[in-house]
């Protein structure tokens, strides 16, 4: 890869850490935060970081489309990394929306998948990726419009609202990002997908830049606009890279968050019972979601959990996941 596109990467992350330090007090001062739930004294930490992030995704990748278009004479794969930068900002927006409404009205669970459908358009009008798939038992199948039509949005869809299960814990959200990107980005790399490499890096270095201020103990939380963008774009990047396959594997922990809370309707919350030793509790009895297994896993192993345990157990998971997949996809 051309040092001058790894600039990229660099711009994305400085971008991100400068916008999320001034970030930070000015939400205090919008009074836009949210409490700590899993510290024992609740305290108050700014919200809405994906304003941080998409800055510093958007200032890299246009800064490789100006490379690729006036220095590297490399023009034929723009008009699906600018149709990529697009579902973000629509996502983006939504996410922001979400954020913003869902303190002072709430939004319906139904209106949120609703909404981020919005966000495919770009990528189903540029009929990005390949048609045709592999399935069980029958083979590769042709699916032609239907993949635009259908496949594309329910991608798009279903991982921007997977991608904000998974929560509530200092680093978790932006961590697992950092995971399942690397491991498409090194795919596309190998496989010789360059440019999809370059967005799936350039979204990873600002997640790196969000991280230093969204590891324990967070001084800004991502928020969805930060959630169903990450979300989003990671859909977007295994289509433009043929990576479907993969973002399932990547995706597994999320289909088992969507899983366990249906024995309770729900009706549960991720976050632990804070101590004032900085240990946590669990809420529930039962497991209900993958936070309550890395809690209990971590009492079981050590006698006591905290909130950098949970993480760095489901982050370990996802690495350790991760290598698996893309072992197996490159196999």
């Amino acid at each position: 890869m051309e040092p001058l596109i790894l600039l990229s990467f660099a711009i994305s992350f400085l971008v991100t850490l400068a916008v999320a330090k001034w970030w930070i007090p000015t939400a205090h001062r919008l009074g836009i935060v949210g409490k700590d739930m899993n510290k024992h004294a609740k305290p108050e930490v700014a919200e809405m970081g994906g304003i941080a992030v998409v800055s510093g995704f958007v200032a890299g990748v246009l800064y490789y489309i100006g490379l690729s278009t006036f220095y590297l004479g490399r023009g034929e794969f723009l008009i699906y990394t600018l149709a990529a930068l697009s579902t973000v900002l629509i996502i983006f927006c939504i996410g922001l929306m979400d954020d913003l409404l869902g303190w002072k009205i709430g939004l319906k669970r139904w209106q949120k998948p609703l909404l981020t459908l919005a966000a495919a358009l770009p990528i189903m009008a540029v009929n990005a990726g390949e048609s045709s798939v592999a399935l069980p038992f029958l083979g590769t199948v042709e699916l032609g419009f239907l993949f635009p039509l259908l496949v594309v949005p329910a991608g798009v869809v279903g991982a921007a609202n997977a991608f904000n299960m998974l929560a509530g814990y200092n680093g978790l959200e932006a961590g697992m990002g950092v995971i399942i990107l690397g491991a498409l980005g090194y795919v596309s790399w190998s496989t010789g997908n360059g440019w999809v490499a370059v967005i799936a890096g350039v979204m990873l270095f600002s997640l790196l830049g969000f991280l230093r201020y969204n590891w324990y103990p967070a001084r800004l939380f991502p928020g969805d606009s930060m959630t169903y963008t990450v979300g989003a774009l990671i859909a977007c990047v295994a289509v433009l890279g043929n990576m479907e396959k993969l973002a399932l594997v990547l995706f597994l922990p999320y289909f088992l968050d969507f899983l366990l809370p249906l024995r309770r309707g729900f009706n549960v919350e991720a976050f632990g019972v804070p101590r004032g030793d900085g240990t946590l509790l669990p809420k529930y009895n039962g497991i209900y979601d993958l936070t309550h297994l890395a809690l209990k896993v971590q009492l079981r192993v050590r006698g006591r959990a905290t909130e950098q345990g949970v993480t760095l157990i489901l982050l370990g998971g996802e690495a350790l996941l991760a290598a698996l997949g893309v072992w197996w996809f490159l196999a």
